[in-house]
């Protein structure tokens, strides 16, 4: 049987390649998870579209204040420096190209980095794209986080999106529970792959022509 990461693990994973001094959204939902991970000892300033800059860990049960909350309505700390700001202000932020990164999860991401993240399209289902757009043509570089299957064994890494888009040509790299993914100008290209799965099986199980890119494409 594969192994495959947690999604604690792939948190951990991308909070790997947030670099020192970066400006960075995390979006709701899983990328919350990647501020728990964030070396202590490395300066990153975390905002959220509701009017926050300098966000640190989740804090302690019981700790919670709930007056200070992200944009997903969870409760959050703020580091010393941290600040609070109109939520005009914030959007300015992210549609002027201030922020280094942002981490989104996603319904789908295509072969040429097409995000589609709001709605499924599906009868019933309620859309929620909130901040979403404007962070991934915003932000210097778009970081999806997700699980690479639906329950339904659906592979979310596709071709072409089948579902709403959010952005076109926005995603930098994919993280997921069974490799790392780099959107190349050739394609897919595979940076990581979890212990225990080849290229070859990957190529099959996602039905598209990965390139291997674990050592010509740094992290």
């Amino acid at each position: 049987m594969t192994n495959r990461l947690t999604r604690d693990q792939i948190a951990q994973r991308v909070a790997q390649d947030i670099p020192e001094g970066a400006y960075v959204n995390l979006g709701i939902g899983l990328p919350t998870k990647v501020a728990n991970y964030l070396p202590a000892e490395r300066e990153v300033f975390l905002q959220s579209e509701n009017g926050l800059l300098g966000m640190g860990p989740a804090p302690a049960k019981g700790q919670e204040d709930w007056d200070l909350i992200n944009a997903g309505k969870q409760a959050v700390t703020l580091l010393d420096g941290g600040c609070y700001f109109h939520h005009a202000d914030s959007f300015a932020m992210m549609r002027g190209g201030h922020l280094d990164i942002c981490v989104l999860g996603a319904f789908q991401v295509s072969a040429t980095g097409d995000l589609a993240n709001w709605h499924t399209g599906e009868p019933g289902a309620i859309p929620a794209v909130g901040g979403a757009m404007d962070l991934a043509i915003g932000a210097k570089k778009t970081f999806v986080m997700m699980e690479l299957f639906t329950r339904e064994g659906a592979c979310k890494l596709v071709d072409a999106c089948t579902y709403p888009l959010t952005g076109i040509g926005c995603v930098a790299r994919v993280y997921t529970d069974h490799g790392v993914f780099d959107i190349m100008a050739g394609g897919v290209g595979v940076v990581e792959i979890v212990e225990g799965l080849s290229i070859d099986a990957l190529r099959e199980m996602t039905a598209l022509p990965l390139i291997d890119a674990r050592q010509s494409v740094p992290a």
